[in-house]
């Protein structure tokens, strides 16, 4: 089942706890603006290239718009629609004033040379600066997109607009980029993942983690376990897997990863095939690669009593079902990955102000907002007596309809 239709029907099945109106819930599903552009480039050699660039913005009832711009080769609309409804639902899980959306550009970046790319957004930003905004629609960076490229739409958005730090999140420190926000995705993993244990009475400490992805999520989320004292015995990404029974060394394995490249010949632990981590022996699995790596195929041999959704999806319904009867404890991806969007918003916040914080303040609100959302949700769960991911659901789903219900959504 692809991530448009998983997300589809969880929000079905919230609309039928919560008991919606029909026409209410056809319009929650319905994007505000689905924008498609072309983009036309020189290239350095002097030929001229065409992109499909393109932004959905899927609802502002809460606020303006949030999601990230992604460069990437299979940039599908359906997908785009489904991660742009997600961003809904997913502020209003962590309870921050904003809607969702989501975009891209169809390219494979490393094809392209830096002042290739730099072109390309900037001509990206010239034909949507009119229907973006600092109260409108914020985007952020996503696969294939990073600080740099955030500075770019920044500088152009600017020439139109007047200088607007606000307009992105996800900047350089330079221009207005906050602290904390580059481990914030993985530290907001790993307060999930705190809040969760401590509901079942047991800690970070006392437990073992398995962890697929090692990139900016898993590796964050990684050391900060690491250093609260977590045991970590599998580590895998594309580049190899790694496991030891009595815990990796994080910060030799990072170290490993930064001169070589790669998580292969690791002397710290033994490889193993990347396939076999997510039916490793652990008590906690914390996925934070690609969508739909739990199916129908594996779920039935996890040995993990908890599953930490980092990536987006990593779990398809049916592995779902089957989890769920093994009494597999799944926190889902709609509030386990909220750290980086709950960053992205103090980053908006401090650039609105003119008033930037300190490093310490942006981790112990991150902290704050995480835990008060798992409390949230579990609130849910117990009126509706439904799973951690109906939980989410509905929590978010209702912010959502009141939120539209309020402003007058038939007028």
């Amino acid at each position: 089942m692809n991530a448009l239709s998983a997300t589809n029907r969880n929000f079905r099945h919230a609309a039928r706890l919560l008991g919606l109106d029909a026409k209410l819930e056809k319009s929650l599903l319905i994007p505000f603006r689905e924008i498609k552009v072309e983009c036309t480039i020189p290239k350095d050699d002097g030929t001229l290239a065409s992109y499909v660039g393109f932004r959905v913005q899927h609802d502002n009832s809460r606020g303006p718009m949030k999601g990230g711009i992604r460069y990437h080769p299979e940039v599908d609309p359906d997908e785009v629609n489904a991660l742009a409804q997600l961003m809904t639902w997913k502020t209003a899980v962590a309870d921050i004033p904003y809607g969702g959306a989501k975009g891209g550009i169809g390219v494979t970046p490393r094809d392209l040379t830096l002042s290739e790319l730099e072109r390309l957004t900037r001509v990206f930003t010239q034909k949507i600066h009119d229907l973006i905004g600092v109260n409108t629609d914020v985007p952020a960076p996503d696969m294939g997109t990073n600080a740099q490229t955030m500075a770019w739409i920044l500088d152009e958005y600017s020439k139109f607009h007047g200088y607007s730090p606000a307009i992105v999140t996800g900047k350089p420190i330079d221009l207005g980029g906050s602290l904390g926000r580059e481990a914030a995705t993985g530290r907001g993993v790993v307060f999930a993942t705190e809040a969760l244990l401590a509901e079942h009475g047991k800690s970070i400490k006392d437990m073992t983690f398995a962890i697929q992805g090692f990139g900016n999520v898993g590796s964050w989320a990684s050391r900060l376990i690491h250093e609260g004292g977590g045991k970590i015995v599998a580590v895998s990404d594309v580049t190899g897997a790694v496991k030891n029974p009595n815990g990796i060394d994080i910060l030799a394995l990072l170290k490993h990863k930064e001169t070589t490249g790669s998580l292969s010949n690791f002397n710290g632990g033994d490889s193993m095939n990347a396939d076999e981590l997510l039916v490793h022996e652990c008590d906690v699995l914390i996925p934070c690669a690609l969508g739909g790596v739990l199916n129908r195929e594996n779920a039935g041999e996890v040995k993990a009593k908890f599953i930490i959704e980092a990536a987006n999806h990593p779990t398809d319904p049916e592995a779902d079902e089957i989890l769920s009867k093994k009494g597999v404890i799944i926190l889902p991806d709609i509030y386990a990955n909220a750290g980086g969007v709950t960053v992205s918003y103090f980053e908006w916040v401090q650039n609105n102000q003119a008033f930037m914080w300190d490093e310490e303040k942006v981790n112990n609100e991150l902290k704050k907002y995480m835990t008060k959302a798992f409390h949230n949700i579990k609130s849910m769960c117990q009126t509706h007596e439904c799973s951690l991911r109906m939980g989410a659901f509905t929590l978010g789903v209702d912010r959502v309809a009141r939120a539209t219900v309020l402003r007058g959504w038939e007028a």
